[in-house]
């Protein structure tokens, strides 16, 4: 199986490419078209800046040929957010598979979201043996609502998504490759969709 990470100059790709090794999984990390397109699975991990992100996606055109993609393609974290339409952070129209705006968690809060939390109203094969109430690793600032697409949510000051899914589109707001067996689980529940 083909598996492709890719590459946009965020960070935790390395984080994600040792958490597929542990389940015997050699990926390719890339930023070429072809590359991804050819993948049987794509994973579009990250943190950063949204802005900052989209303008190297556009660069490389991977903001049309994301979009597009046939085959499961899983966002983490910032590729979660930048699967949405528009994100408050830097004003930054997105890549639009999820019709969802990202908006910023009240600073008077304690912000970012850090921290072990727990997930709820699992729905969806990613989920595959995870109990309610499992608990998984967040770093976020930035968040989208609980909508139509939510196949879990989380609380943090408010409910939100805590994953989203549409069609062959699945995302994760929380860092499966930092949450212990429940996250190895979902990732292996994705690799095998």
């Amino acid at each position: 199986m083909k598996v492709v990470i890719i590459d946009y100059n965020a960070g935790n790709i390395t984080s994600v490419v040792f958490a597929l090794e542990r389940l015997g999984i050699k990926p390719t990390v890339s930023n070429n078209p072809e590359t991804i397109q050819s993948a049987d699975k794509v994973i579009f991990p990250g943190v950063g800046e949204a802005s900052t992100t989209m303008n190297y996606l556009r660069q490389k055109k991977l903001d049309r040929i994301i979009p597009e993609l046939k085959q499961p393609v899983l966002g983490i974290c910032l590729g979660m957010q930048l699967m949405c339409n528009y994100s408050i952070e830097g004003n930054t129209p997105c890549l639009g598979v999820f019709d969802e705006l990202i908006e910023q968690f009240p600073s008077a809060n304690k912000v970012p979201h850090v921290g072990w939390n727990s997930l709820t109203n699992l729905k969806s094969p990613l989920f595959k043996d995870i109990p309610e109430n499992s608990y998984v690793y967040f770093v976020h600032s930035y968040f989208a609502d609980v909508s139509q697409y939510s196949i879990a949510e989380s609380d943090y000051i408010k409910p939100f998504s805590a994953a989203m899914q549409k069609n062959n589109f699945y995302a994760l707001q929380f860092h499966p490759e930092r949450s212990g067996k429940v996250g190895e689980l979902i990732l292996k529940n994705f690799i095998e969709l």
